[in-house]
């Protein structure tokens, strides 16, 4: 790209390790490097993309934010964590270090001073959520801005294989190389040698350009204790008792669970909080700033919490319901004693929770028929075509995430490429007069800007623009409109609303058999549950204590401890036990008799064993939320039966007239 710099071999000739560590002591008040940072920042100054796998709190993050305050241009930092953007960027404002970020809670004005603020070179640090780099206008500024740094928080996300996999994520390495950028940085604590080699042959990282430092942290006493759910309430309650106090999280896996033990807590006298999705953002925020600033305070959190949130001093992790995975495990865990002191980490394992966590994994996989309706929706389509994943998800009744999936699994398989998204609405308030505006132009550019104006819609405050017929009457392409637009916008003459995300796409040399596909990503999804079953099992496995857990944790992340640690649970003989189910609920009479009922009511929704599966398990979809099929007093009615239990039973019913076994 034209506006990106070769900024490789002659930076370096003038920029040395020597100037990090000058700006290491005089911006960021540390006497030394951490243990890695030192040789990814060399790798970064000398031009070349690098990999940093730390720990949780193990200094990655100054791994961009050092090199920003040294290289000439803008260091664009993805994170899909508003709260860890939020939090970097008040820290490094007490350093007297601008750095800005670009959210959804942002209203269109904070944009406009921000993007300014980044352009004229006032803020070189720049945080963004990865699906903002597909906002047609926000790469439209991009191209308006030097990129010398491209560093991508959470990189495990990139692997379709991996704990946390996100569409977009692997989207990024083509982003990274439509910018032009040469320095691309990807940090995780959460890396597999697997998933490692995706993230390496994604952004081109050389082998000697990946840090990795040691993941066993000694400072982490790792326990478990298998019991019942009465026996979880008491023995927690006793550890909270019995123990010197300090900042403490305890994990759940349901929000609803975390009101409860939070209230129950708070009746019990201690200082408690419950935090999850649920809440509103100024309430979060309030949650977390108080337990930031807290000696002994609770928080009862889903895995909401936590990320980005940098306190030294946390002292205790309790996991009152299982991680889904040994990865969420290791980060959860990981934010506890980053002052170097000691802190105990406490799974208290209730055999049956893992039936709820099971049975979510289960609630991600459509039938293969919905599949079917989506490949079928993508073929009809012209060879270019553009469509909305909101609207497709309600068509076809899968969620937006596995949608979002499906379409990566096209684009990997050649079946389609994608191509930028759009706003299909774009609107604009006028904050001058039109007179005030084309007195700024002469000419055609003059001509052009009026025109855009003569071309938009009067509706009560805003005008609404017609970008088609714009582009028609004006004979110009799109993206000159936009820069117009966008002109305006950064003069303050006009505030602008986007609406009606497309993504665009056009097809590749495979042809979509919409039958034959669907079988095929059918059986590849289920493939995705079975993994993810098998990462809970794994965590299930370390919990039972019969080998060291952390030298168990370490060797999913592809480290070998030299010997057991000798303060975990199996290391002092205290074997956590059985973590099998003895005995689970069935599916009675009443149950199969109210889906039956059901289906009367919603034929169209519960016309599959699976899909009355679903509703059984209280696993939801866009048309049971859509339909209202989600407040039924018996949706959820086996939520603590295993799925395969309720499909099996599902299965064995009579079908009714017309209905497909799936």
């Amino acid at each position: 790209m034209s506006n990106q710099a070769d900024t490789g071999v002659s930076f370096m000739a003038t920029t040395t390790l020597a100037d990090a560590q000058q700006i290491l002591q005089q911006k960021f008040g540390l006497c030394e490097f951490r243990a890695g940072q030192s040789a990814v920042i060399a790798a970064l100054l000398s031009g070349r993309p690098a990999a940093a796998v730390f720990p949780t709190g193990g200094g990655k993050s100054l791994c961009y934010q050092l090199p920003s305050q040294l290289l000439p241009g803008t260091t664009l930092v993805v994170s899909p964590l508003i709260a860890l953007m939020k939090d970097q960027c008040d820290a490094l404002a007490q350093r007297g270090i601008a750095a800005a970020r670009l959210d959804s809670t942002q209203s269109a004005a904070d944009f406009q001073v921000i993007s300014e603020q980044v352009r004229s070179g006032q803020t070189k640090l720049l945080y963004v959520a990865p699906e903002r780099l597909f906002n047609e206008r926000f790469r439209v500024y991009l191209d308006s801005l030097r990129i010398d740094l491209f560093a991508i928080d959470e990189a495990h996300c990139i692997s379709q294989w991996g704990h946390n996999f996100r569409p977009d994520y692997l989207k990024l390495s083509e982003v990274a190389r439509s910018l032009g950028v040469r320095r691309v940085l990807a940090l995780t604590a959460t890396a597999t040698p697997e998933v490692l080699d995706d993230i390496r042959n994604a952004f081109q990282i050389a082998a000697t350009d990946v840090v990795q430092t040691p993941f066993f942290r000694p400072h982490l006493k790792l326990r478990s204790t298998v019991l019942t759910a009465h026996r979880r309430d008491e023995l927690l309650l006793s550890r909270l008792q019995q123990r010197p106090s300090g900042p403490t999280l305890i994990y759940v896996s349901l929000q609803k669970t975390a009101e409860h033990v939070a209230e129950w807590l708070q009746a019990e006298g201690f200082s408690t909080k419950a935090y999850h999705a649920g809440l509103e953002t100024a309430e979060r925020e309030e949650i977390q700033h108080w337990f930031l600033g807290s000696k002994d305070g609770i928080v009862v959190a889903t895995i909401a919490f936590g990320m980005g949130i940098d306190k030294p001093d946390i002292r205790y992790v309790y996991h009152y319901n299982p991680p889904k995975s040994l990865e969420a495990y290791a980060q959860e865990v990981g934010r506890a004693a980053r002052d170097g002191k000691d802190a105990l980490c406490e799974m208290l394992l209730v055999p049956s929770d893992r039936v709820v966590l099971e049975n979510f994994s289960y609630g991600n996989t459509p039938s293969q028929e919905a599949i079917e309706r989506l490949l079928t929706i993508l073929a009809g389509q012209p060879d270019t075509f553009f469509i909305s994943h909101y609207r497709t998800a309600a068509e076809t009744d899968i969620r937006m995430l596995v949608v979002r999936t499906l379409l990566t699994y096209l684009e990997l398989d050649d079946y389609l490429h994608a191509t930028s998204p759009r706003y299909e609405t774009y609107k604009f308030k006028p904050l001058v007069s039109s007179q005030r505006i084309l007195q700024a132009f002469t000419g055609e550019r003059r001509q052009f800007v009026s025109g855009i104006l003569a071309c938009s819609v009067k509706r009560r405050k805003w005008f609404e623009l017609p970008l088609a017929i714009v582009e028609k009457r004006l004979r110009s392409d799109r993206q000159r409109i936009l820069k117009a637009i966008d002109f305006l916008a950064q003069q303050s003459w006009i505030e602008v609303e986007v609406s009606d995300l497309v993504h665009g796409y056009r097809k590749g040399t495979r042809k979509i058999d919409p039958q034959a596909t669907a079988a095929e990503f059918y059986q590849r999804l289920l493939q995705r549950e079975k993994a993810e079953i098998r990462r809970l099992h794994d965590v299930l496995k370390m919990a039972a204590g019969r080998a060291c857990m952390a030298a168990t944790l370490s060797a999913h992340f592809g480290e070998t401890l030299p010997r057991a640690c000798g303060h975990c649970t199996a290391c002092r003989g205290e074997g956590a036990g059985d973590v099998n189910l003895d005995e689970v609920p069935r599916v009675g009479r009443s149950a199969t008799d109210a889906v039956l009922a059901a289906a009367r009511a919603f034929p169209e929704l519960l016309d599959t064993p699976r899909a009355r599966a679903r509703f059984l398990c209280g696993l939801g979809s866009p048309q049971f939320t859509a339909k209202r099929i989600t407040r039924h007093p018996q949706f959820g009615a086996c939520n603590e039966v295993p799925f395969g239990d309720v499909l099996q039973a599902m299965q064995r019913l009579t079908p009714t007239s017309g209905e497909r076994r799936s």
